[in-house]
């Protein structure tokens, strides 16, 4: 295990932080009635700490260039919550219920049409013209040799009976490596079930139907407008 953080996220790390003292906030009923957890304040202060550890063992996959740098400091947080409540007994279907609300509620409280703006922005065609650049970089030998921890995927055009905007299939998962290192595999599965409320409450429909996580070749990743209201 690293000892030290990355620059890159020590910069971002107040702000890490107090997006997972949000979250906290935001999970406190869940953690007494479904976890059945008393000593909360307890908890909060083993989920920080532990927190402290996942940042030192995030890796570094291109900073502020990389679009999967965001991933991973939007969501390597409930690594450290799942790790927690799973040493709690918690089981793991439950940590994943309680992490998927606990994040809807927070991406909620961004201002709806800041969030649609979002959506918009990630379906337009500029950024979708950045999404096939960074896939194929993504899978050139010099890139995976300096960030060996990236992910690397694809991007998929729809063909004539596809229904789907566009498409990513993920070969190899920053996440799906990570617990393999750190030996996190068992509660894997709960960061692959938060992208569903992380694109819809952008406006954005995500169709999934397989993971690396779940054992499949790739994580079959397909995107479409939701119907305005």
């Amino acid at each position: 295990m690293a000892e030290t953080i990355h620059p890159f996220y020590e910069k971002h790390r107040g702000a890490m932080e107090a997006a997972m003292r949000h979250r906290l906030d935001l999970a406190e009923p869940m953690l007494r009635e479904r976890a059945h957890l008393s000593d909360i304040g307890g908890i909060r202060r083993e989920v920080m700490a532990e927190f402290d550890i996942v940042l030192t063992q995030t890796p570094y996959v291109g900073g502020a260039a990389s679009r999967m740098s965001d991933f991973f400091m939007s969501l390597i947080g409930f690594m450290a919550i799942s790790r927690v409540l799973s040493r709690h007994g918690v089981p793991v279907p439950v940590i994943g219920e309680i992490e998927r609300e606990t994040y809807k509620a927070q991406l909620l409280t961004v201002p709806e049409d800041e969030r649609l703006a979002e959506g918009r922005q990630f379906m337009s065609p500029e950024n979708q013209a950045l999404l096939r650049e960074q896939a194929a970089q993504s899978k050139t030998s010099s890139h995976r040799d300096a960030f060996p921890e990236d992910f690397v995927y694809d991007f998929v055009e729809p063909g004539p009976d596809d229904d789907f905007e566009f498409g990513i299939d993920y070969k190899a998962c920053g996440f799906c490596k990570f617990a393999a290192r750190h030996g996190d595999k068992d509660i894997l599965s709960n960061i692959c079930g938060l992208d569903f409320d992380a694109y819809a409450t952008r406006g954005i429909r995500l169709e999934r139907t397989q993971t690396l996580a779940g054992g499949a070749s790739h994580c079959n990743f397909r995107f479409s407008r939701l119907p305005s209201r």
